[in-house]
């Protein structure tokens, strides 16, 4: 596969999957603030997904402008509009190497989100609404994906990007709340850490896991730690892992071993933490270490088989 095919399909995929989860994860927040949630600060989501300065987020003063900002806002880089209109860029640069299927959805996805119905459900209608629409869409792309894409080395690349950019969200998602005022050993908070779970989608899964009420703690250990979520960091580093060792009959053998060290670093710095010790700025630092080993591994695709050097 040329290198810019390879290239494509892999944003394809991360965009998208950037997509869902701030979609994912600014519903829950509409959600906790409908819910009066004690120190709800809209501000920790324009930290992280708004690319505009500070100065220029200071207008967002309330939260549906901050939606629409996040969601629907073309001079915000990091909102979803725009990172469908990147996912569906790629996908036409590669359209013979994708399935007619999955371009139409991604077609259909980008159309949805610039009809003006959806911003007038935003300003007049019920939010929740229309983030289940979305929600539904990008559903209906991972299933089209997975029913449809052959299984070779596009189906790998893409596989590769969609687990890199989802363990580098789920390390958000947990940045985000650790940057709130409570504290990870405060046993009596929970309210807070089961909307991180709504974040993740791992809410049922967690109280199927661990019996009894929520504890900070064990939904840290769940959100980094936990083979079998596929929201957690560790199985998305082995999911990567798994995608790219498919890649190696057709991969420079240099290339390779410097790609496999990297991926396996990263996956020894998630599996062998024990976060059990840990205190709030402890942890914080630990996840900026795993967000900075992924970026590693990020950049060494780009090096090693993209042929890009930043």
């Amino acid at each position: 596969m040329l290198s810019r095919v390879a290239n494509s399909v892999f944003w394809m995929a991360r965009y998208m999957e950037r997509s869902t989860c701030v979609i994912r994860v600014v519903r829950t927040h509409y959600i906790a603030s409908q819910d009066d949630m004690q120190d709800l600060d809209w501000q920790i989501l324009l930290n992280k997904y708004s690319t505009n300065t500070v100065e220029e987020r200071a207008i967002f003063t309330t939260p549906n402008a901050i939606l629409q900002h996040l969601i629907l806002d073309r001079n915000n880089a990091g909102s979803v509009i725009n990172n469908i209109e990147k996912a569906r860029e790629n996908a036409r640069a590669v359209q013979d190497n994708i399935t007619k299927e999955v371009w139409q959805c991604l077609n259909d996805s980008y159309h949805l989100i610039r009809a003006p119905h959806l911003r007038q459900h935003f300003v007049y209608g019920d939010p929740i609404t229309t983030f289940d629409i979305l929600m539904r869409e990008c559903m209906i792309y991972y299933g089209t994906v997975d029913t449809t894409m052959a299984r070779g080395e596009g189906f790998n690349f893409l596989n590769i990007g969609k687990f890199l950019e989802r363990a580098i969200q789920s390390l958000h998602v947990l940045q985000m709340k650790l940057a709130t005022s409570y504290e990870v050993n405060d046993l009596t908070e929970t309210t807070g850490w089961r909307y991180v779970l709504y974040s993740l989608s791992g809410y049922q899964l967690y109280l199927k896991t661990h019996r009894g009420s929520i504890q900070p703690p064990q939904v840290t250990e769940h959100a980094l730690h936990n083979p079998y979520f596929p929201h957690s960091v560790l199985y998305c580093i082995q999911q990567l892992h798994r995608y790219f060792q498919r890649l190696k009959a057709d991969s420079v053998e240099d290339s390779y071993r410097q790609m496999d060290f990297r991926i396996g670093k990263a996956a020894n710095l998630v599996r062998y933490s024990n976060i059990d010790t840990l205190n709030k700025t402890e942890l914080s630092t630990l996840l900026q270490q795993i967000q900075t080993e992924l970026i590693t591994i990020a950049n060494g695709f780009n090096a090693y088989y993209f042929g890009l050097n930043y």
